[in-house]
């Protein structure tokens, strides 16, 4: 997929939030410290990792300046309601940041944190690719701990294979 205008972009972004919203909206306050393994990220962390990342890295390569990324952990918010109210303001700015792009610099070159030289646009579309891994990672935690989580389009694996046709 090639990103051309920047509003094009912004509003499948968007989409792409509102389904990691809908999934955050449905982890219990109490579980946000879980973590299936010690010294991995717990629920807490892979929120404010997914808004970090959003903000320090992508926000500021593609603003032409260094990553500024520090990691995620509790320092940054604590308890649910920080982290939530977090990683909408890391978006918020993200965003502010994306509107300022005219479609023609969507073309220009960034530095990834490795000095690797990449479109812009390129880099937008690694962004959501990195929001959709974590937002799965979530998904896989929250139902260790069988939490009922929001079908990504309305129906379950089993509901579609109901409503198909069969052969």
């Amino acid at each position: 997929m090639e990103i051309k205008p920047v509003e094009t972009f912004i509003d499948y972004y968007e989409k792409i939030r509102a389904r990691t919203i809908r999934l955050i909206e449905v982890v219990p306050s109490e579980y946000l410290d879980f973590s299936y393994k010690p010294g991995k990220f717990s629920i807490g962390d892979q929120i404010r990792h997914i808004a970090a990342i959003e903000r320090n890295m992508y926000g500021e390569t593609i603003s032409g300046r260094k990553s500024a990324y520090q990691g995620c952990g509790k320092e940054l918010a604590d308890g649910y309601e920080d982290t939530v109210k977090y990683f909408n303001e890391m978006h918020t700015q993200t965003l502010e940041i994306i509107k300022g792009l005219s479609d023609e610099d969507l073309n220009r070159k960034c530095l990834t944190p490795a000095n690797h030289e990449i479109s812009i646009w390129k880099w937008l579309r690694a962004m959501v690719e990195h929001e959709i891994h974590h937002r799965g990672e979530l998904y896989i935690y929250l139902n260790l701990l069988d939490v009922k989580t929001p079908q990504i389009y309305g129906f379950s694996a089993e509901e579609v294979q109901e409503m198909s046709v069969k052969k």
